[in-house]
């Protein structure tokens, strides 16, 4: 299968085929969110009190998927 880079929103009216892959970090290692960029999602291991949460970034801070609060590590 080829590879190809996109540089603006991707959409399928089939669906995707294959894993979606997101970095992983812990709360004191993710990259900061403002650099990431607002809608950057990424794996934090320790994110949701010391439990894996996906995170996304609202360009100032990391956010936890299930609550909306900010990552933290306890």
């Amino acid at each position: 299968m080829a590879n190809t880079t996109f540089s603006g929103p991707v959409t399928s009216d089939n669906g995707f085929i294959g894993d979606i892959k997101v970095p992983t970090y812990t709360v004191a290692g993710a990259p900061s969110a403002s650099s990431a960029g607002a809608g950057t999602v990424i794996y934090v291991s320790n994110g949701a009190a010391g439990a894996a949460i996906l995170a996304f970034s609202d360009g100032t801070n990391w956010k936890r998927s299930d609550t909306g609060g900010t990552i933290a590590a306890a």
